[in-house]
């Protein structure tokens, strides 16, 4: 799941290098994937009212439901050095 993830935003930002994804689970068995990310790639990722991440969650829980998991997707930035 995490490659899907990943596949999928390296094609939106421009700082590929800067992308990484940890994932933790909850207590109701959901697996919490966080997606960091360069500052300035944040907003091509959220997109204009939320689209893009909103789209990009639909894709991801549709991949985890075909496995039988539950999933959920939280964007993060990266401080600028």
């Amino acid at each position: 799941m995490e490659k899907l993830l990943i596949a999928i935003v390296n094609g939106l930002v421009e700082k590929q290098e800067d992308v990484n994804v940890t994932s933790s689970t909850s207590d109701e068995d959901i697996t919490i994937y966080t997606l960091h990310t360069h500052r300035e790639d944040v907003g091509r990722i959220i997109g204009k009212k939320g689209r893009i991440i909103h789209a990009i969650r639909t894709v991801m829980r549709a991949a985890a439901s075909k496995q039988g998991m539950k999933i959920a997707v939280e964007v993060e930035s990266e401080p600028k050095e």
